[in-house]
């Protein structure tokens, strides 16, 4: 597979960054050299090898939801924050 100049600046352009005509040459020969290195993935027999999709023994670890009653109601906690209106906590715009 051969990387074009144009994938390589779309690329760039993706990740927000700028190339000088040097670094985008390297960069290209960077990438063929690392497709390259990964194709040889596809010469070897994988035949009868069953997928792994996990490499170590681990299972999830359930435990009950418990609910704590809270010391403070709802008007003690208001009173903490700096302003409130409705019953809600009043914060500044963020746009």
């Amino acid at each position: 597979m051969e990387i074009t100049r144009e994938e390589i600046l779309h690329l760039a352009d993706l990740s927000n960054f700028s190339l000088s005509d040097e670094e985008i040459d390297h960069l290209g020969a960077d990438l063929q050299n690392i497709i390259k290195y990964i194709s040889q993935l596809d010469e070897l027999d994988t035949a009868g090898v069953e997928p792994t999709y996990q490499v170590f023994e681990m299972e999830n670890v359930w435990r009950p939801d418990v609910i704590t009653a809270q010391d403070a109601d709802r008007e003690q906690l208001l009173k903490l924050a700096p302003a409130s209106e409705q019953s809600q906590i009043k914060v500044p715009k963020v746009l």
